[in-house]
């Protein structure tokens, strides 16, 4: 089954009259956390990479600000990993500490 997005099918390629067209790279980042109270979660994110030049850059979809620089593709998808888990810890204490007194944390399937 074919995703489609408002430009079209996703995944197509459309090339703007003197653009450059680059490869761009999708990766699915996973990994388990353990939740306080709860069990293992299994999580995922996809990470977006592009070779420009000598470097890897890359970013998380799902997390702004989650991007890295590294000049090999290994390192680059290491470094992700490391700056969403750090990211996501960081989300959360920013989440609680604005919650206050007296707040609930429930997990919710999208």
């Amino acid at each position: 089954m074919q995703r489609s997005g408002p430009a079209g099918p996703i995944g197509a390629v459309r090339k703007l009259p003197g653009a450059r067209l680059r490869p761009l790279i999708g990766v699915t980042i996973s990994f388990n956390r353990v939740l306080p109270y709860t069990s293992v979660v299994y999580t995922r994110y996809t990470a977006v990479l592009k070779q420009d030049g000598d470097w890897w850059i890359g970013w998380i979809e799902q997390v702004p600000g989650a991007n890295c620089q590294e000049p090999t593709r290994e390192t680059l998808l290491e470094s992700l990993k490391v700056t969403l888990r750090d990211a996501l810890a960081l989300n959360r204490e920013d989440a609680i500490d604005a919650a206050g007194d007296g707040f609930e944390e429930l997990e919710i399937d999208v």
